[in-house]
């Protein structure tokens, strides 16, 4: 059996720390926004190369909760990847603003530079660049954009933490960046839990204020705000794995490596081709293909797991029916949801099993 993401070795290999962290937040008997938050806060801003790390419940609530810091709402656009996850879309449209899809580079992942100045208008107030898969988008183009037409730009860092462009972290090259914890992210939580970070003073503060109902000081509400609060317990788990995270990085690259060697020449099968200004992170290899329902069912018959990342794009999502976005309004999204597949990958696969899955991948593609 080949796991896609072998969540139970992070604990094996880290037992210690993790179990001296959960005992050091019982015996505080302190449970919400204390010392552990606050310490993380500060290790992860300076990890990103950030001023500011504002700790949040989840990775959707960072990204809505800048817009509302931003005091984005209707009336406004903002530019977001036709590919990527529905929460990227989902934190706009809650609040009030309007999604402008801009389709990824004709070779990778991440939106196109080069489409999003023809998708502006008056209205656009923001950038959401999403750094999908652990590989960075173009952060330099996109900023120099942003700064002719005057316009904000918080990155998506859900899928690459510590990632690199042109040697500088993600999640400190916009005006603001937003971090997923998910239990599956090349950091995260063991449950749900995300954060900002920001070079932005003002911003770092409203949104202290905005997790916690509006308030600086208990019962004084200043705004309408929020209960978005990254948990002691969780801040400290990661506290213990964020010491690890550029050593697991630098194993999925080892991983990613051993997959391009032995996937390649493959009839029929498209391997990530990374930018060279760009360190990614792999958090998933992503290969495409037209027979991906045929190598789905191999792989699963083998014991090898995969998934897809992912099969419908935001506009094609009964939730967005409404915009009126049918098929083949995002012919690019579109295609990438018909063709691509995580292979597995993580930091504690060996390099054997990837040579047992790339086996199986060449196997059937060949018949």
């Amino acid at each position: 059996m080949i796991p896609f993401l072998d969540m139970k070795s992070v604990y094996a290999e880290l037992k210690p720390e993790l179990d001296a962290a959960y005992a050091r937040v019982m015996e505080s008997g302190w449970f919400v926004l204390g010392k552990e938050v606050e310490a993380f806060e500060a290790e992860y801003a300076a990890f990103c190369g950030a001023k500011h790390c504002v700790g949040l419940a989840n990775g959707l609530e960072a990204l809505e909760l800048v817009l509302r810091a931003w005091n984005l709402g209707a009336g406004d656009e903002v530019i977001v990847p036709s590919n990527t996850y529905i929460a990227t879309w989902l934190a706009v449209t809650a609040v009030g603003a309007k999604v402008v899809p801009v389709e990824p580079t004709p070779g990778g992942p991440n939106i196109d530079p080069d489409r999003i100045e023809a998708a502006l208008t008056s209205r656009t107030r923001a950038i959401m660049p999403v750094h999908l898969y652990g590989e960075p988008a173009d952060m330099d183009t996109i900023m120099a954009l942003a700064a002719k037409h005057g316009l904000k730009v918080i990155e998506d860092v859900a899928q690459a933490q510590g990632a690199r462009v042109r040697g500088r972290r993600t999640g400190s090259l916009g005006d603001a960046g937003a971090h997923s914890f998910f239990p599956s992210k090349n950091i995260g939580a063991f449950g749900d839990g995300g954060a900002v970070t920001t070079d932005d003073a003002a911003l770092a503060e409203r949104l202290r204020v905005l997790r916690n109902y509006g308030s600086r000081v208990k019962y004084v509400n200043l705004e309408r705000g929020y209960n978005s609060r990254l948990d002691e317990l969780q801040a400290a788990f990661l506290r213990a794995k964020l010491p690890k995270l550029d050593a697991w990085n630098e194993r999925r690259r080892v991983i990613a490596a051993r997959y391009d060697d032995k996937l390649a020449d493959i009839p029929g099968l498209g391997l990530p081709r990374v930018p060279q200004w760009a360190e990614p992170v792999w958090h998933l290899y992503v290969v495409r293909t037209n027979r991906r329902a045929d190598l789905v069912k191999t792989l699963e018959k083998q014991g090898i797991g995969s998934l897809i990342h992912y099969p419908i794009p935001p506009h094609l999502q009964q939730a967005y029916a409404d915009l009126g976005q049918g098929k083949g309004s995002y012919p690019l999204a579109e295609e990438l949801a018909d063709t691509v597949l995580s292979l597995p990958m993580g930091p504690h696969m060996p390099v054997e099993a990837v040579d047992e899955v790339a086996k199986v991948v060449r196997e059937t593609l060949r018949t």
